[in-house]
């Protein structure tokens, strides 16, 4: 019998540790009603438009890695897609946005306000990078960046880092001032609207992400054999969540460990795990710091706003 009780005892114990475990857990996902997370007052995500995609798609590409999160740790969110690139630096430098899926260059435009600070970022076959490029017709004849002189060419939106700031930035390195050497240019307002003017013959030359593109060759919008990439960047820091700096920290730390294990919980399939575009990624990883968009900001220097102006009149010549 005594053995008996022993055992007994012990079971009871590991039962109730279990359940104090369990209650802690409970407890430590409680969100304290008025706090950012809560459900009286969820936090509002902002996602840049996606190109060629809709409202509900882009939503729906990242509803899997917020419900993740939000299983995870007890945060709750409200989920929009904003009407422009420019509209989800203004939501956060507003306080209006408090989480927002964004490119290189708007972080940037957003942390030099004092509005944003990185939060997580996608991670593919352990990189969390992508790539800009300049697309033409296959047969274009390019030795150097130098022999865009004299080309026409699309652009997506001028607050877009791998439709135009990078594109625009490795111009300027090899000499080609985009407003005056370039015979005509085109601000389309996208990466696949950039991809379309080229394919339906309107420019020379048009400036899109590698992932863009390979969407796109995807859904049969352009053909591969016929539009192909002739320069591309070096490696880019990938698109980032950012997050207000002025969130409580316990929110912040709640939201970095969420985004630490997505690809961990049980009802999410590899196939939920999307990023820029759609494009399937591994995880996300909040290892992520201001320094890794050291080489974009150089890129943005270049692209002054006096660049941007110019080009803004040229385009507006067509």
């Amino acid at each position: 019998m005594t053995r008996f009780f022993q055992v007994l005892s012990l079971a009871l114990a590991a039962g109730l540790f279990a359940v104090l475990t369990a209650a802690g857990a409970r407890a430590q996902s409680e969100i304290a009603p008025g706090t950012p997370g809560s459900e009286e007052t969820p936090l509002r995500v902002m996602l840049v438009p996606t190109d060629g995609g809709t409202e509900d798609g882009t939503r729906a590409d990242f509803a899997p890695i917020f419900n993740a999160v939000s299983r995870t740790t007890g945060l709750q969110f409200e989920i929009r897609v904003g009407q422009s690139y420019a509209s989800v630096v203004e939501g956060m430098v507003n306080g209006l946005v408090d989480i927002a899926f964004v490119g290189p260059t708007l972080y940037l435009q957003a942390a030099a306000r004092g509005a944003a600070e990185p939060l997580a970022v996608a991670v593919l076959n352990g990189e969390s990078v992508y790539y800009a490029a300049f697309f033409a017709r296959n047969g274009f004849e390019l030795k150097q960046l130098g022999d865009m002189k004299g080309r026409s060419m699309a652009f997506g939106d001028v607050n877009s880092s791998s439709s135009f700031t990078i594109q625009v930035g490795m111009l300027i390195e090899a000499g080609v001032d985009p407003a005056r050497d370039l015979s005509r240019v085109f601000l389309t307002g996208g990466h696949a609207n950039s991809l379309n003017a080229l394919a339906q013959g309107h420019v020379d030359v048009s400036a899109a992400s590698l992932n863009s593109y390979q969407k796109a060759v995807n859904e049969g919008a352009i053909d591969a054999a016929k539009i192909v990439p002739v320069a591309v960047s070096v490696p880019i820091p990938y698109p980032p969540f950012i997050m207000l700096p002025s969130l409580p920290g316990d929110v912040k730390a709640r939201l970095r460990a969420g985004f630490d294990t997505v690809h961990e919980d049980p009802a999410i399939t590899p196939e939920m795990i999307r990023g820029f575009g759609g494009i399937l990624v591994d995880r996300y990883s909040s290892d992520i710091t201001h320094e890794t968009f050291e080489a974009v900001q150089r890129m943005l220097d270049l692209v002054t706003p006096e660049v941007k102006g110019e080009m803004l009149k040229k385009a507006s010549e067509n």
